[in-house]
């Protein structure tokens, strides 16, 4: 998507690689919407922090952060010993497989990476055939993307007001999101409407980032309290929920995304309002069987005590709100039934949660 930055409009994506000094580039989110900056991430366990620390965040952003990650480490080693370069690109793939549990998309992208790679005889060759296979990853998440604005931009009508939960836009992915795709397409085609950005507490994704990405792309949006989403809905000031994903399980259709989500999904479902998850392939898991056993991610209890803010020097810092003495419990995500979910966005089309097993070979499950 295009930023305005000191008063230019300039394209950016979420993630770049720089093969020339093997760094990652990533748009550090933890600044916005205060401060915009690009940063060089010259290692793949600095990669992993970045993810594990949220520098990155979102599902294909973060499977495209690890598919570079792991390229970057893989063209680090030196030597042509095959069994060592095996060892040491097992090292790199599990710390950035550990770096946040709950998303699939880093570990579908990696597999993707390394079943390219074992087409090298090499070392050489896996190096070369790395990269080019997270280069592939990283445009099959822009064209996904894409794909899912053709598929989701008919649900959105002429003055329709979308709710929005945490960021699914084009911060969370390579460019152009899943849930804000089909805003994008909808503004493309000249409808207007209304988008409703849920604060996303604790880190507040909703009121920074989406805000945000919806304020440079001139969409009409409010920032509302988490809480406020059930008042509107009531008074039947909400006409359709989109959402994101970071792990959607292809046998059941169950969805784990950010916490509250499947709060919104039980007060859609009360209010008989449809409630849709928007989701490249990547993020589908045809493995589990059920969302119990989907790793749900326990973050630090400061996230929900205090909140980062920008002070009046323009100085970052983070203020406690909480009492002094309370500890805090943080669960990252959430898992919504797939009864609650009137259907998910594809890049192959619009599906019944329940449909994606059946559907499974149109959705790119080859196995």
């Amino acid at each position: 998507m295009k930023v305005i930055i000191g008063g230019r409009r300039r394209h950016y994506r979420t993630v770049e690689f720089d093969a020339r000094r093997n760094e990652v580039l990533l748009i550090d989110q933890r600044l916005l919407p205060h401060q915009f900056k690009v940063v060089r991430i010259s290692d793949f366990q600095a990669t992993a922090r970045a993810i594990r620390d949220m520098v990155v965040r979102g599902a294909g952003a973060i499977g495209a952060t690890a598919a570079f990650g792991l390229a970057q480490g893989v063209r680090a080693f030196k030597g042509r010993n095959l069994a060592l370069f095996q060892r040491h690109e097992n090292k790199v793939y599990e710390a950035l497989k550990s770096a946040r549990p709950t998303a699939v998309d880093p570990v579908n992208a990696m597999n993707q990476v390394r079943a390219v790679m074992e087409q090298g005889s090499s070392v050489a060759e896996k190096q070369k055939l790395a990269l080019a296979a997270a280069e592939r990853f990283a445009e099959e998440d822009v064209e996904h993307c894409r794909a899912i604005g053709v598929h989701g931009a008919k649900l959105i009508r002429e003055g329709a007001r979308i709710l929005t939960h945490c960021n699914a836009g084009w911060l969370a992915f390579v460019d152009v999101g899943s849930a804000t795709a089909p805003i994008y397409a909808a503004q493309e085609q000249g409808r207007q409407f209304h988008v409703f950005c849920d604060e996303t507490r604790p880190r507040s994704q909703g009121a920074t980032l989406t805000a945000w990405e919806l304020s440079q792309q001139g969409v009409s949006h409010q920032i509302i309290a988490d809480n406020a989403a059930g008042h509107l809905m009531q008074r039947g000031e909400i006409d359709l929920v989109i959402v994101g994903s970071d792990r959607t399980l292809g046998r059941t259709g169950e969805v784990a995304n950010k916490i509250g989500t499947y709060t919104k999904a039980v007060l859609a479902s009360r209010h008989k309002i449809p409630f849709y998850v928007a989701i490249p392939l990547s993020t589908i898991d045809w493995n589990l069987k059920n969302g119990f056993a989907i790793p749900i991610e326990e973050r630090g209890g400061e996230e929900v005590l205090g909140a980062w803010g920008v002070n009046r020097r323009g100085q970052r810092e983070y203020l406690r709100v909480a009492n002094p003495g309370s500890g805090a419990r943080n669960p990252g995500f959430d898992v919504t039934p797939a009864e609650l979910i009137t259907g998910i966005i594809t890049p192959a089309g619009i599906f019944k949660p329940r449909e994606l097993w059946r559907r499974r070979k149109k959705l790119g499950f080859t196995h």
